[in-house]
């Protein structure tokens, strides 16, 4: 692992070390776990963002997904 120094208001850093201590763990592996699940909502957005403007490129055909529907199954037959 890499060592990092981050500048953070006062009121975070006691946020973070109060939850920290009651999830049993330290500072360091609470913040890699917010970033990566930070990291994880970015990419999703960003995918989106990608699959939205496909669909306003190349907008999907009115009966595209008919052939699916027979296979669906909502749980109110």
């Amino acid at each position: 692992m890499r060592t990092v120094q981050m500048t953070l208001d006062e009121d975070l850093v006691q946020n973070v070390d109060k939850v920290a201590r009651e999830l049993h763990t330290t500072r360091s592996a609470f913040a890699r776990e917010a970033l990566q699940q930070a990291l994880a909502r970015v990419k999703t957005r960003m995918l989106e963002a990608k699959h939205r403007q496909a669909y306003l490129r190349q907008p999907a055909a009115a009966d595209e997904f008919a052939v699916w529907e027979k296979e669906q199954k909502w749980g109110d037959e």
